[in-house]
């Protein structure tokens, strides 16, 4: 077999489980929004606020399988396995730290988080419940994403594809028995989902305890291992921060266009959103071979993952692209059913579908300078590209252009701007050699 062709595999080999785990994550809410969605529209109304806290807390939190994934892959591949897993094991203590003081700290606060949306007294009560339930389970969900990114360096992501997908099982059988058997309506969806959580915690605590025993690493914190990571997961938090922020300003924007331009934007963004489960899968695949090389000392390996995974992100978004651009007429009818709506969104789709390579790109390029350990870079890449977009979002606001165009507008401005100016910062730091030596 020649090299192209073992790292072809190794890249399918790791990104093709990844995806399968990616997908099971927005699977857990569709099961929940599907069993409480029998019990009325009172509660789905809820669950769609304590979803939206959740989903904000949670999304803000995903840097600590982002920085634990590099530092166990670049001590795995210098061949120090012990030390590799040693590290992995402090990211997940730093989670139940923080879990444990978010879930408090939400738990107090949910009367107040429930009270910012506004809703009406029913719609409030159960958000308030499911919500205030829900916090118990953020501790499990943040050792998750930190032993995902332990597994993950150590080139493993068949695991946290069985767990995922047993763990969406597990929470879909409990929820049932829990709102309907049990008939705790939507507080049954909330603990059932918990335990679902937790359970996963188990069975990673499970497979991470016998890698520990097989590498002779220790279980217990290492003060000088919980502050690296926590080093390394500030500036990751930064970057996360920055692409919130231009989400959530995006979606002011469309909100201020009106009502259907709203709704348009949604099934763009869905479009895009279901579309970067494939480029994360390759992301992943990218940190994790990135990581293993650098810490083998083998700067040519490192760059052909480099030129291999930007092939195939570029490639890849030029199919999706291809795709999205051909069913761009049935796209919003599919969505809705509603011609005006589908013929509203046409444009902003094709606007998306051109853009699919360079998000293929972006994608690549984030998991690279991920595995590298360059958070640093990353963060202040962020908060450049924000300078640039956020004018242009400014410029769209005052100008309040409405239909099919001025949703055109804003998909140029999120698809070509920002995603532009991404691929700009990055790619600049990819021409430099200082990414190449960041610490492990």
């Amino acid at each position: 077999m020649s090299r192209a062709d073992t790292l072809n595999r190794d890249i399918l080999s790791l990104a093709v489980p990844a995806l399968g785990a990616l997908i099971a994550e927005p699977l857990f809410l569709i099961v929940d929004s599907a069993l409480v969605g029998h019990l009325g529209v009172v509660p789905l109304a809820a669950l769609g606020i304590a979803s939206a806290v959740l989903q904000t807390i949670v999304g803000l939190m995903v840097f600590l399988a982002y920085s634990t994934t590099p530092a166990v892959a670049r001590r795995f591949g210098a061949g120090d396995s012990r030390d590799a897993v040693s590290v992995g094991i402090d990211g997940m203590w730093l989670a139940l730290g923080l879990g444990a003081v978010l879930a408090l700290v939400g738990y107090l606060c949910t009367p107040a988080l429930v009270g910012l949306f506004g809703a009406g007294a029913e719609v409030a009560a159960d958000a308030r419940t499911y919500l205030g339930i829900s916090m118990w389970g953020l501790p499990a969900m943040l050792i998750v994403f930190a032993a995902t990114g332990l597994l993950r360096g150590m080139q493993d992501t068949v695991t946290p594809l069985w767990i995922a997908g047993t763990g969406f099982a597990a929470n879909a059988l409990l929820n049932a028995l829990f709102i309907y058997g049990a008939g705790w309506g939507i507080a049954g969806s909330a603990f059932g989902t918990v335990l679902a959580q937790w359970g996963m915690v188990a069975a990673y605590a499970f497979v991470i305890g016998r890698l520990a025993r097989r590498h002779r690493a220790s279980l217990r914190p290492q003060r000088e291992g919980v502050r690296g990571s926590a080093r390394s997961g500030v500036w990751m938090f930064v970057r996360t921060v920055s692409l919130r922020v231009a989400l959530l300003s995006t979606v002011a924007v469309a909100t201020s266009f009106g009502t259907a331009e709203l709704a348009g934007w949604q099934v763009a963004f869905t479009m895009f959103s279901t579309a970067a489960f494939a480029l994360d899968a390759l992301a992943i695949a990218a940190q994790a071979l990135i990581g293993k090389g650098l810490g083998a000392g083998s700067v040519g390996e490192v760059r052909r993952v480099l030129r291999r995974t930007l092939a195939w992100g570029a490639g890849f978004g030029v199919v999706v692209g291809a795709v999205i651009g051909g069913l761009s007429g049935w796209i919003g009818l599919l969505f809705t059913g509603d011609a005006a709506l589908a013929a509203l969104v046409q444009p902003a789709l094709v606007v998306l579908a051109v853009a699919q390579p360079v998000c293929g790109i972006v994608f690549v390029l984030d998991g690279v300078l991920i595995g590298a350990n360059d958070a640093r870079y990353l963060a202040i890449a962020g908060g450049v590209n924000l300078v640039v977009y956020v004018p242009v979002l400014v410029a769209l606001w005052l100008w309040h252009p409405a239909g099919a165009a001025g949703l055109s507008l804003l998909a140029v401005a999120f698809f070509g701007v920002y995603m532009l100016a991404r691929v700009v910062t990055l790619g600049w730091r990819i021409r430099r050699p200082e990414w190449l030596t960041q610490p492990a």
